[in-house]
């Protein structure tokens, strides 16, 4: 069974970005190419428990085991050498990916506290769309009585238009909550 959002993709929003951006082919209506989740913890190398628990969580909420990243230099004033685990990241394609923006969308971004919207202007000028959530929390997978610690995710949206303009049309096609 195909990701709800995924049919909606083909069916609908494809045509509507069709006409809306009046492309020649229909390969050129931008598409999500992945997500990709980053979690960064700094006291990753001296709590390797919490190292532990993060992927666990991270993995929790996508449905996908999550990779440690290493440090690739020395920074002395953060005590971190080369090499040393700093953090976890997951990226989602294919139905994964649309299961992961659907339940984003419609269930944890809802549960955000104080939550007025995403900011507009989070788009690089290659159509991707960077922001953080506060706390892991939101996602209804994690049980909050066993969270360790409070931390937030960065998530990337990564997708194929090659104007900002497409990519937000993108987004809001898919009713990603943005800010007025």
């Amino acid at each position: 069974m195909a990701a709800r959002l995924r049919e909606d993709y083909n069916k609908n929003i494809k045509k509507k970005l069709m006409d809306q951006f009046k492309f020649a082919s229909v390969m050129e209506v931008p598409k999500l190419e992945k997500i990709v989740l980053n979690v960064g913890m700094g006291d990753a190398h001296a709590n390797p428990n919490g190292m532990k628990a993060v992927i666990d969580e991270l993995s929790n909420i996508t449905g996908q085991r999550a990779v440690k990243t290493l440090a690739k230099k020395s920074i002395a004033n953060f005590k971190i050498r080369d090499g040393m685990e700093v953090g976890c990241r997951v990226t989602l394609r294919g139905d994964r990916m649309y299961e992961f923006l659907d339940r984003l969308i419609n269930v944890a971004l809802p549960r955000v506290r104080d939550f007025k919207g995403l900011s507009p202007k989070s788009f690089d000028n290659f159509g991707n769309y960077n922001f953080s959530v506060m706390e892991q929390i939101i996602f209804p997978e994690i049980d909050f009585d066993k969270v360790e610690k409070i931390h937030g995710i960065n998530i990337t949206i990564v997708t194929t238009a090659k104007k900002k303009e497409a990519a937000r049309a993108l987004l809001d096609e898919f009713k990603m909550p943005f800010r007025s």
